[in-house]
């Protein structure tokens, strides 16, 4: 019988906006992960303080004994930078798995690897109404998207809107021009106080908008509980929330009728697994918030190929170099081609993408090793 592979080595390779993690075991064996994005420089240095000094040495194949081991061990510091920066750790062990396994992710999950459903998900608030009703035809006809995600209030707006009156306008301009036969969800990301969130939710309903994503403040469960108990469409949420406990009042509570946990907020697949679980057990189903094609969007695609209660589509980010142009030139090739409204699962081993080396030399690089 042979022994299990042994951490011995942990590289980041880090710029503000994206974190790409390299591990090494002591056979040589390498699997790449991903700290969650956004201020990502920092999150390089919480991995190689608080992360990178319980892994190493550790049994790559144990991932829920390591990943319980550092939440053990960094007690005092549950928040979200521990988070973003376990996400790296476990992201790269399920690699190194699915690669010495020679199957994708998705298999080691009991899934398999398959075209899925995607929604184009618009992040824009500064887009008129009309021009956001174009661009989702456009992509209608060019990509065959049958689903679509745009926003609604201002972002944590406390019920004022991104200008007077958008709201009101861009929910029947969109719906309308969209037609039948078509998904139509919307996001309002913490924007309203209940009775203005039900108000909006009574709009959505006569527009035939069946997802209302995050209508309240997301700390406050009870008013997102409210609105959900409203209404007769799906009230969603969950993409900000790590701590499991919260995750088990949500469900437990039913505050929202679809969960959507972020796989590099949460820390990785394992603790994502964890909430989908749960989640499974109340029947509430899960669809994760993947709102860039960074790593997230490519993890997020095996574990929806494999739940038991995955949702009816895939988040996909329609946004570009104009919005986003940090996830430029991340991947080699292409691992997000969208055919008639679909995106592939990666079949190759592991996650089933390989990291541009030219990203990789223009970033900022960290080692922790064993001695």
């Amino acid at each position: 019988m042979h022994a299990a592979p042994r951490i011995s080595r942990l590289e980041t390779f880090a710029n503000e906006f994206v974190c790409f993690v390299r591990l090494t075991t002591d056979s040589g064996a390498v699997g790449w992960g991903q700290t969650s994005t956004y201020n990502a420089d920092i999150t390089a240095s919480v991995f190689h303080r608080q992360v990178a000094p319980w892994a190493l040495g550790a049994d790559a194949f144990d991932i829920p004994a390591l990943i319980d081991l550092i939440e053990r061990r960094e007690h005092k510091f549950p928040g979200s930078y521990r988070c973003r920066a376990l996400a790296g750790l476990d992201t790269a062990l399920w690699d190194l798995r699915g690669k010495l396994e020679s199957r994708p992710v998705v298999e080691l999950l009991g899934g398999k690897a398959r075209p899925l459903r995607a929604y184009a998900s618009s992040m824009k608030r500064d887009i008129t109404p009309q021009a956001e009703a174009a661009r989702f035809l456009r992509l209608r006809d060019d990509k065959g998207f049958d689903a679509f995600k745009w926003r609604v209030a201002a972002e944590c707006g406390r019920d004022v809107d991104e200008w007077p009156g958008r709201t009101e306008e861009i929910v029947p301009t969109v719906a309308r021009a969209l037609g039948d036969g078509i998904g139509k969800l919307v996001d309002a990301n913490s924007g309203y106080s209940p009775k203005r969130a039900i108000e909006i939710g009574k709009l959505l309903e006569s527009e035939g908008i069946g997802h209302y994503e995050e209508p309240c403040p997301y700390w406050k469960l009870e008013e997102t509980r409210i609105v959900a108990d409203a209404l007769n469409i799906d009230v969603t949420g969950g993409e900000q929330d790590w701590d499991l406990a919260t995750w088990a009042r949500m469900i437990e509570t039913r505050a929202v009728d679809i969960v959507q946990p972020d796989v590099m907020y949460m820390g990785g697949l394992w603790r994502t697994l964890e909430v989908a679980r749960m989640a499974a057990a109340a029947g509430i189903p899960c669809t994760p918030h993947s709102a860039n094609l960074s790593l997230v969007t490519i993890c997020t695609m095996h574990l929806l190929g494999a739940i038991p209660n995955a949702g009816k589509y895939l988040e996909f980010s329609i946004e570009g170099a104009d919005y986003y142009p940090w996830q430029q030139g991340l991947f080699l090739g292409d691992p997000f081609t969208i055919r008639d409204g679909k995106v592939n699962i990666p079949a190759a081993p592991g996650w089933g993408v390989e990291i541009n080396p030219e990203w990789l030399s223009a970033a900022t690089y960290r080692v922790s090793a064993r001695d």
